[in-house]
């Protein structure tokens, strides 16, 4: 049975769009939420991305192998699910939304860029929120890139 880190992270071709597409997936949710939380999610999101160029591909390259990692069980549930695997995901929101904060709570408390680590408590607390509300088109990309 083919892991999620195998279909993610299997050649340096099929890696590159699986990043590319995840870059799109993150400009895509920021760009969409509205209100107060969403100008401090834009304001902060544009600090980032201002700390340097390449920075957010630069994280989500990094990033993909952990992610894939935290992801695998509740990948291989929706394996075997009838409904699919973007639907599960999407169902499992709650739990795909923990698995990747774990990944980026560890790696925002090791951070030695006081900016970002600031930027990231400052932004953690609707974290979950927004990561669930992402989980549709994350399932989408998963399912993209394993099919």
């Amino acid at each position: 049975m083919p892991t999620l880190s195998d279909a993610f992270n299997g050649d340096a071709a099929k890696s590159a769009a699986v990043v590319d597409d995840c870059c799109t997936l993150i400009d895509e949710e920021v760009a969409g939420r509205g209100g107060i939380s969403g100008l401090a999610l834009k304001a902060g999101y544009g600090i980032v991305k201002g700390i340097k160029p390449g920075f957010v591909k630069h994280v989500v390259t990094d990033l993909l192998p952990e992610f894939a990692s935290a992801l695998e069980p509740i990948y291989q549930e929706a394996r075997q699910s009838p409904k699919g695997v973007a639907a599960y995901l999407e169902a499992n929101g709650p739990r795909v939304a923990d698995a990747l904060l774990g990944i980026t709570d560890e790696k925002a408390a090791r951070s030695k860029n006081a900016l970002v680590k600031s930027t990231y408590e400052k932004l953690r607390g609707g974290a979950k929120k927004n990561v669930e509300t992402a989980v549709p088109r994350l399932s989408k990309l998963v399912e993209k890139h394993v099919s």
